[in-house]
């Protein structure tokens, strides 16, 4: 398994836009491999003592988090996707973004520890 995450900020009134746009990226992921695709929209947000989500990434007043990942079956489909959404007609075709894409930030992790209930046989 491999995950690729970001973290932006959005104007409040932008959800909509937003969530547009992530429909259009979701046909992409599936496309190209995905596993599963999580789109989270801010609910609680404590302000910390050194840094927080809305400090990592510069977040203005009326702006809202989005946290959001892409769990991959290995980090060679997340790589192949990557290039081949970026040559994708779909993707090139995406022109006005509803967030500052300078402050987004992104990321690729190796899962260390994983749990799910139905490793309990609960599901």
């Amino acid at each position: 398994m491999y995950i690729n995450t970001y973290m932006l900020s959005i104007a409040e009134d932008k959800k909509a836009q937003y969530l547009d746009l992530a429909q259009t990226f979701l046909e992409l992921y599936k496309r190209f491999g995905a596993v599963e695709v999580f789109e989270n929209w801010e609910s609680d947000i404590p302000d910390g003592e050194l840094t927080d989500y809305r400090r990592a990434v510069q977040a203005k007043p009326g702006e809202k988090i989005i946290l959001a990942w892409v769990i991959w079956p290995d980090r060679a489909t997340a790589d192949t996707a990557h290039k081949g959404m970026f040559e994708d007609t779909q993707m090139a075709a995406l022109s006005d973004m509803p967030f500052d894409g300078k402050r987004m930030i992104l990321g690729g992790f190796e899962p260390m520890l994983h749990f799910h209930k139905s490793d309990l046989g609960l599901v």
